[in-house]
């Protein structure tokens, strides 16, 4: 189990190494998890197992990341590998995600690959004080999103005028840019509020909202996307999060295709202070 320093969270991590070759990490971590997950903290979580364990190494070791489904899901474990534009010492920057198949994995370690967390995994203990609510949010008024990582996808937000346009004269076209842009955003999101009108009449918790979700996207005949896209707004790990009502703590892509879709209303995380 590994923890790097300065972030609230963790993953199995998997090292492989060999006399002359660059090492391979593969890090897993549970869907949903409390803390940072592995996509908003691939940099660091690199970067430190990179100085930790390799640091003769000129490069970080070569990254893959595995999204392991909760016990009950109805997805399977999938892996992406990460490749870094650059990095300065113990800093990666600029990363690339890319789809990559378990026989893949393996032959790109040259060993079996542990498709669980293992057993020095210790869940994060709740702490006491506010708790998460998943809730409806009107997508005109998330923050604007700003350039992150996919600057051909997002170069400038959506001004006022655009988010008014597509608000009278929605969109349902997909895009081929990126896994955000590929799908129908409005359709999503009308499951979205029956997940959510089911989970408060059957007072499902938060952590479990996500299994609801991809329950209620087989039930009605979703495509992979959709499937995906709906558990993703119900991810304790992944959900969106608007921060103070002008930034992000996590997805502000997401919230740029709704609201270039002209989506009315979508589905974010917060935390609430206990009454």
């Amino acid at each position: 189990m590994f923890t790097a320093p300065g972030l609230p969270g963790t993953f199995r991590l998997q090292l492989f190494t060999a006399e002359g070759t660059r090492p391979a990490a593969v890090a897993t971590q549970v869907s949903g998890a409390q803390g940072v997950s592995l996509v908003n903290g691939v940099e660091r979580f690199a970067g430190a197992v990179w100085e930790r364990h390799c640091p003769d190494q000129d490069q970080p070791p070569i990254w893959v990341e595995g999204r392991l489904r909760p016990q009950g899901s109805f997805e399977e474990t999938h892996f992406q590998r990460v490749e870094f534009a650059g990095a300065d010492r113990y800093l990666p920057r600029d990363p690339k995600w890319s789809v990559i198949t378990l026989e893949q994995v393996r032959h790109l370690v040259g060993a079996p690959v542990a498709m669980d967390r293992g057993a020095g995994y210790v869940p994060r203990a709740a702490e006491p004080g506010p708790r998460w609510v998943f809730e409806e949010f009107a997508v005109a008024r998330l923050a604007r999103p700003l350039p992150f990582r996919e600057p051909a996808c997002m170069p400038a937000g959506v001004p006022w005028w655009r988010r008014r346009l597509r608000q009278i004269r929605p969109r349902r076209d997909a895009r081929s840019c990126c896994w955000h842009h590929a799908g129908d955003w409005h359709r999503v999101n009308v499951m979205a509020t029956e997940v959510l009108r089911r989970a408060r009449t059957q007072g499902v918790d938060p952590d479990r909202m996500e299994g609801l979700a991809t329950a209620q996207a087989v039930a009605a005949g979703a495509t992979r996307w959709e499937t995906e896209a709906l558990a993703s707004l119900f991810s304790l790990a992944n959900a969106i999060q608007p921060s103070s009502g002008t930034d992000y703590i996590n997805g502000q892509h997401r919230a740029q295709a709704m609201l270039e879709a002209g989506v009315r209303r979508t589905v974010v995380l917060r935390l609430v202070d206990e009454p």
